[in-house]
Protein backbone atom coordinates (compact mmCIF):
# COMPACT_ATOMS: atom_id res chain seq x y z
CA UNK A 1 0.00 0.00 0.00
CA UNK A 2 2.87 2.36 0.79
CA UNK A 3 4.32 1.75 -2.65
CA UNK A 4 0.92 2.33 -4.22
CA UNK A 5 0.50 5.60 -2.31
CA UNK A 6 3.95 6.75 -3.36
CA UNK A 7 3.10 5.96 -6.98
CA UNK A 8 -0.17 7.87 -6.78
CA UNK A 9 1.55 10.81 -5.14
CA UNK A 10 4.20 10.82 -7.87
CA UNK A 11 1.53 10.89 -10.59
CA UNK A 12 -0.36 13.66 -8.77
CA UNK A 13 2.84 15.66 -8.34
CA UNK A 14 3.71 15.31 -12.03
CA UNK A 15 0.17 16.36 -13.00
CA UNK A 16 0.37 19.50 -10.85
CA UNK A 17 3.94 20.41 -11.78
CA UNK A 18 3.68 19.99 -15.57
CA UNK A 19 1.33 22.98 -16.09
CA UNK A 20 3.54 25.05 -13.80
CA UNK A 21 6.55 24.12 -15.89
CA UNK A 22 4.79 25.20 -19.06
CA UNK A 23 3.45 28.38 -17.48
CA UNK A 24 6.91 29.58 -16.52
CA UNK A 25 8.47 28.37 -19.74
CA UNK A 26 10.83 29.54 -21.09
CA UNK A 27 12.99 31.40 -18.61
CA UNK A 28 16.26 31.04 -20.54
CA UNK A 29 17.46 30.66 -24.12
CA UNK A 30 16.27 27.68 -26.15
CA UNK A 31 18.97 25.86 -28.10
CA UNK A 32 17.94 25.01 -31.65
CA UNK A 33 20.09 22.33 -33.24
CA UNK A 34 20.28 22.57 -37.03
CA UNK A 35 21.81 19.31 -38.30
CA UNK A 36 23.21 20.90 -41.46
CA UNK A 37 25.68 23.72 -42.22
CA UNK A 38 24.73 27.38 -41.96
CA UNK A 39 23.18 28.91 -45.07
CA UNK A 40 21.33 25.80 -46.23
CA UNK A 41 17.58 25.39 -46.48
CA UNK A 42 17.16 23.88 -43.00
CA UNK A 43 19.20 26.67 -41.43
CA UNK A 44 17.24 29.40 -43.22
CA UNK A 45 13.88 27.96 -42.14
CA UNK A 46 15.01 27.62 -38.50
CA UNK A 47 16.11 31.24 -38.38
CA UNK A 48 12.95 32.61 -40.02
CA UNK A 49 10.68 30.88 -37.49
CA UNK A 50 12.78 31.57 -34.39
CA UNK A 51 13.28 35.22 -35.35
CA UNK A 52 9.51 35.61 -35.47
CA UNK A 53 9.09 33.95 -32.07
CA UNK A 54 11.69 36.32 -30.64
CA UNK A 55 9.96 39.35 -32.15
CA UNK A 56 6.49 38.44 -30.86
CA UNK A 57 7.24 36.69 -27.57
CA UNK A 58 10.66 37.96 -26.59
CA UNK A 59 11.97 34.38 -26.40
CA UNK A 60 15.71 33.87 -26.85
CA UNK A 61 17.13 31.24 -29.18
CA UNK A 62 20.64 30.02 -29.85
CA UNK A 63 21.02 28.41 -33.27
CA UNK A 64 23.69 25.72 -33.24
CA UNK A 65 24.68 24.20 -36.58
CA UNK A 66 25.78 20.62 -35.99
CA UNK A 67 26.22 18.89 -39.37
CA UNK A 68 27.48 15.38 -39.98
CA UNK A 69 26.35 11.83 -40.77
CA UNK A 70 23.41 12.95 -42.89
CA UNK A 71 22.03 15.04 -40.06
CA UNK A 72 22.35 12.26 -37.47
CA UNK A 73 24.82 14.15 -35.27
CA UNK A 74 22.55 17.13 -34.71
CA UNK A 75 19.38 15.12 -34.18
CA UNK A 76 21.16 12.69 -31.86
CA UNK A 77 22.40 15.60 -29.77
CA UNK A 78 18.79 16.72 -29.39
CA UNK A 79 17.59 13.20 -28.52
CA UNK A 80 20.18 12.93 -25.75
CA UNK A 81 19.74 16.46 -24.39
CA UNK A 82 17.99 17.12 -21.05
CA UNK A 83 14.25 16.74 -21.51
CA UNK A 84 13.43 20.19 -20.18
CA UNK A 85 12.26 21.88 -23.37
CA UNK A 86 15.40 23.95 -23.77
CA UNK A 87 16.83 21.91 -26.66
CA UNK A 88 15.01 21.25 -29.91
CA UNK A 89 16.17 20.31 -33.38
CA UNK A 90 14.82 21.18 -36.79
CA UNK A 91 14.74 17.73 -38.31
CA UNK A 92 13.68 16.85 -41.81
CA UNK A 93 12.83 13.93 -44.04
CA UNK A 94 16.36 12.58 -44.35
CA UNK A 95 17.35 12.35 -40.69
CA UNK A 96 13.92 11.41 -39.33
CA UNK A 97 12.45 9.15 -42.03
CA UNK A 98 15.24 8.02 -44.37
CA UNK A 99 18.26 7.45 -42.14
CA UNK A 100 16.53 4.77 -40.02
CA UNK A 101 16.70 2.49 -43.08
CA UNK A 102 19.82 3.92 -44.70
CA UNK A 103 22.12 3.40 -41.69
CA UNK A 104 22.70 -0.08 -40.28
CA UNK A 105 23.27 1.47 -36.85
CA UNK A 106 21.42 4.58 -35.74
CA UNK A 107 22.36 6.52 -32.58
CA UNK A 108 18.69 7.34 -31.97
CA UNK A 109 15.22 6.04 -32.79
CA UNK A 110 13.18 8.67 -34.65
CA UNK A 111 9.94 7.45 -33.12
CA UNK A 112 10.94 6.39 -29.59
CA UNK A 113 13.70 8.85 -28.67
CA UNK A 114 12.12 12.05 -29.98
CA UNK A 115 8.78 13.78 -29.58
CA UNK A 116 7.37 15.66 -32.58
CA UNK A 117 6.80 19.31 -31.73
CA UNK A 118 5.50 20.74 -34.97
CA UNK A 119 5.73 20.47 -38.71
CA UNK A 120 6.97 23.72 -40.23
CA UNK A 121 7.15 23.48 -44.01
CA UNK A 122 7.76 21.27 -46.99
CA UNK A 123 9.65 22.00 -50.15
CA UNK A 124 10.05 20.32 -53.48
CA UNK A 125 13.45 19.54 -54.87
CA UNK A 126 14.74 21.29 -57.94
CA UNK A 127 17.01 19.85 -60.60
CA UNK A 128 19.56 22.38 -61.83
CA UNK A 129 22.42 22.72 -64.28
CA UNK A 130 25.04 25.46 -64.58
CA UNK A 131 23.98 28.61 -66.39
CA UNK A 132 26.27 27.77 -69.34
CA UNK A 133 25.22 24.11 -69.55
CA UNK A 134 24.19 22.75 -72.97
CA UNK A 135 21.19 21.11 -71.26
CA UNK A 136 18.18 23.39 -71.50
CA UNK A 137 15.46 20.93 -70.49
CA UNK A 138 14.99 17.68 -68.61
CA UNK A 139 14.55 15.98 -71.98
CA UNK A 140 18.05 17.16 -72.97
CA UNK A 141 19.50 15.48 -69.88
CA UNK A 142 17.58 12.26 -70.46
CA UNK A 143 18.58 12.08 -74.13
CA UNK A 144 22.25 12.71 -73.32
CA UNK A 145 22.23 10.03 -70.64
CA UNK A 146 20.55 7.48 -72.88
CA UNK A 147 23.07 8.18 -75.63
CA UNK A 148 25.96 7.67 -73.19
CA UNK A 149 24.91 6.05 -69.88
CA UNK A 150 26.67 7.19 -66.69
CA UNK A 151 28.33 10.07 -68.56
CA UNK A 152 26.50 12.73 -66.54
CA UNK A 153 27.84 13.39 -63.04
CA UNK A 154 24.92 13.97 -60.73
CA UNK A 155 25.57 15.77 -57.43
CA UNK A 156 23.51 15.45 -54.27
CA UNK A 157 23.93 16.94 -50.76
CA UNK A 158 24.88 13.46 -49.52
CA UNK A 159 24.24 9.73 -49.63
CA UNK A 160 20.70 8.86 -48.61
CA UNK A 161 19.36 12.41 -48.67
CA UNK A 162 15.96 12.99 -50.21
CA UNK A 163 17.73 14.49 -53.23
CA UNK A 164 19.85 11.35 -53.69
CA UNK A 165 16.88 9.00 -53.40
CA UNK A 166 14.69 11.20 -55.58
CA UNK A 167 17.38 11.05 -58.25
CA UNK A 168 17.49 7.25 -57.94
CA UNK A 169 13.72 7.17 -58.31
CA UNK A 170 13.90 9.43 -61.37
CA UNK A 171 16.63 7.37 -63.02
CA UNK A 172 14.49 4.26 -62.62
CA UNK A 173 11.40 6.07 -63.90
CA UNK A 174 13.18 7.54 -66.94
CA UNK A 175 15.33 4.50 -67.68
CA UNK A 176 18.63 6.40 -67.45
CA UNK A 177 21.85 6.09 -65.49
CA UNK A 178 23.78 8.97 -63.88
CA UNK A 179 27.03 8.81 -61.93
CA UNK A 180 26.18 9.85 -58.39
CA UNK A 181 28.60 12.25 -56.69
CA UNK A 182 27.60 12.73 -53.02
CA UNK A 183 28.74 15.83 -51.12
CA UNK A 184 28.77 16.70 -47.43
CA UNK A 185 26.16 19.43 -47.67
CA UNK A 186 25.06 21.82 -50.37
CA UNK A 187 27.72 24.54 -50.52
CA UNK A 188 30.54 22.62 -52.23
CA UNK A 189 28.13 20.82 -54.54
CA UNK A 190 26.78 24.18 -55.73
CA UNK A 191 30.30 25.51 -56.27
CA UNK A 192 31.31 22.46 -58.28
CA UNK A 193 28.19 22.61 -60.44
CA UNK A 194 28.84 26.25 -61.29
CA UNK A 195 32.50 25.41 -61.94
CA UNK A 196 31.67 22.51 -64.25
CA UNK A 197 33.00 19.63 -62.09
CA UNK A 198 29.49 18.09 -62.07
CA UNK A 199 26.79 18.52 -64.69
CA UNK A 200 23.58 18.05 -62.72
CA UNK A 201 22.50 18.78 -59.16
CA UNK A 202 19.35 18.29 -57.13
CA UNK A 203 18.55 19.81 -53.74
CA UNK A 204 15.65 21.55 -52.01
CA UNK A 205 14.26 24.73 -53.53
CA UNK A 206 15.13 26.83 -50.42
CA UNK A 207 18.75 25.73 -50.76
CA UNK A 208 19.16 26.57 -54.45
CA UNK A 209 16.70 29.34 -55.22
CA UNK A 210 19.26 32.09 -54.52
CA UNK A 211 21.67 30.65 -57.09
CA UNK A 212 18.83 30.30 -59.59
CA UNK A 213 17.65 33.88 -59.12
CA UNK A 214 21.22 35.19 -59.41
CA UNK A 215 21.58 33.49 -62.80
CA UNK A 216 24.37 31.12 -61.75
CA UNK A 217 22.17 28.05 -62.21
CA UNK A 218 19.38 27.07 -64.58
CA UNK A 219 16.46 25.15 -63.09
CA UNK A 220 15.11 22.49 -65.45
CA UNK A 221 12.50 20.73 -63.29
CA UNK A 222 10.91 20.66 -59.83
CA UNK A 223 9.77 17.48 -58.12
CA UNK A 224 6.39 18.62 -56.74
CA UNK A 225 3.15 17.83 -58.53
CA UNK A 226 2.49 21.53 -59.06
CA UNK A 227 4.85 24.31 -60.10
CA UNK A 228 6.58 26.47 -57.52
CA UNK A 229 5.22 30.03 -57.49
CA UNK A 230 8.67 31.58 -57.29
CA UNK A 231 9.87 29.41 -60.19
CA UNK A 232 6.71 29.58 -62.24
CA UNK A 233 8.49 29.04 -65.55
CA UNK A 234 10.10 25.80 -64.40
CA UNK A 235 8.08 22.67 -65.28
CA UNK A 236 7.52 19.78 -62.90
CA UNK A 237 9.06 16.38 -63.55
CA UNK A 238 5.51 15.04 -63.88
CA UNK A 239 4.54 17.44 -66.66
CA UNK A 240 7.88 16.82 -68.38
CA UNK A 241 6.68 13.35 -69.31
CA UNK A 242 6.82 11.39 -66.04
CA UNK A 243 3.24 11.41 -64.79
CA UNK A 244 2.76 11.11 -61.05
CA UNK A 245 6.40 11.71 -60.13
CA UNK A 246 6.67 13.49 -56.80
CA UNK A 247 9.33 13.89 -54.11
CA UNK A 248 9.39 16.58 -51.44
CA UNK A 249 11.29 17.19 -48.24
CA UNK A 250 9.69 18.45 -45.05
CA UNK A 251 11.03 20.24 -41.99
CA UNK A 252 9.81 20.10 -38.40
CA UNK A 253 10.85 20.67 -34.81
CA UNK A 254 11.50 17.69 -32.55
CA UNK A 255 12.60 17.45 -28.91
CA UNK A 256 13.80 14.76 -26.48
CA UNK A 257 11.06 12.19 -25.95
CA UNK A 258 10.56 12.88 -22.24
CA UNK A 259 9.86 16.61 -22.56
CA UNK A 260 6.67 17.36 -20.56
CA UNK A 261 3.58 17.34 -22.76
CA UNK A 262 2.52 20.82 -21.65
CA UNK A 263 5.77 22.25 -22.97
CA UNK A 264 5.37 20.40 -26.27
CA UNK A 265 1.83 21.77 -26.57
CA UNK A 266 3.05 25.31 -25.79
CA UNK A 267 5.88 25.11 -28.32
CA UNK A 268 3.55 23.71 -30.95
CA UNK A 269 0.99 26.47 -30.41
CA UNK A 270 3.59 29.23 -30.67
CA UNK A 271 5.21 27.73 -33.78
CA UNK A 272 1.80 27.49 -35.44
CA UNK A 273 1.09 31.13 -34.59
CA UNK A 274 4.44 32.15 -36.04
CA UNK A 275 3.68 30.26 -39.24
CA UNK A 276 0.43 32.20 -39.64
CA UNK A 277 2.28 35.52 -39.69
CA UNK A 278 2.30 37.14 -43.13
CA UNK A 279 6.00 38.00 -43.01
CA UNK A 280 6.99 34.43 -42.09
CA UNK A 281 4.84 32.98 -44.85
CA UNK A 282 6.33 35.37 -47.39
CA UNK A 283 9.91 34.64 -46.33
CA UNK A 284 9.37 30.89 -46.48
CA UNK A 285 7.48 31.08 -49.76
CA UNK A 286 10.25 33.26 -51.19
CA UNK A 287 12.55 30.36 -50.39
CA UNK A 288 10.28 27.99 -52.31
CA UNK A 289 8.82 26.38 -49.18
CA UNK A 290 5.17 25.57 -48.50
CA UNK A 291 4.08 26.54 -44.97
CA UNK A 292 2.41 23.66 -43.13
CA UNK A 293 1.92 23.61 -39.34
CA UNK A 294 -0.38 21.20 -37.53
CA UNK A 295 -0.40 19.16 -34.34
CA UNK A 296 2.43 17.07 -32.87
CA UNK A 297 0.31 13.98 -33.55
CA UNK A 298 -0.01 14.81 -37.24
CA UNK A 299 3.73 15.34 -37.49
CA UNK A 300 4.38 12.03 -35.75
CA UNK A 301 2.09 10.21 -38.18
CA UNK A 302 3.98 11.76 -41.12
CA UNK A 303 7.33 10.58 -39.76
CA UNK A 304 6.06 7.01 -39.42
CA UNK A 305 4.43 6.96 -42.85
CA UNK A 306 7.53 8.33 -44.57
CA UNK A 307 9.78 5.77 -42.87
CA UNK A 308 7.59 3.12 -44.52
CA UNK A 309 7.45 4.98 -47.84
CA UNK A 310 11.19 5.48 -48.32
CA UNK A 311 12.38 2.11 -46.96
CA UNK A 312 11.76 0.08 -50.16
CA UNK A 313 13.28 2.82 -52.34
CA UNK A 314 16.43 2.84 -50.21
CA UNK A 315 16.72 -0.94 -50.32
CA UNK A 316 16.18 -1.08 -54.07
CA UNK A 317 18.78 1.64 -54.68
CA UNK A 318 21.37 -0.36 -52.78
CA UNK A 319 22.29 2.71 -50.72
CA UNK A 320 23.65 1.77 -47.31
CA UNK A 321 25.74 3.61 -44.76
CA UNK A 322 27.44 2.16 -41.70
Amino acid sequence: MKLLRRGLLAVLFATLVAPALAQGYPNKAIRVLVPFPAGGGTDIIARVVTNRLTATLGWSFVIENKPGSGGNLGVDAAAKAPADGYTVALGQTSNLAINPTLYSKMPYDSVKDLVPVGLVASAPLVMVVAADSPYKTLADVVNASKAKPASINFASPGNGTVAHLASELFQKTAGVKFTHVPYKGSAQAATDLIGGQVQLYMSSVPTLIGHIKSGKMRAIAVTSLKRVDDLAQVPTVAESGYKGFEAVTWFGFVAPAAVPKDIVVRLNAEVNKALQAADVQKKLEDQGADVLGGSPEQFGALIKSDISRWAPIIKESGARLD
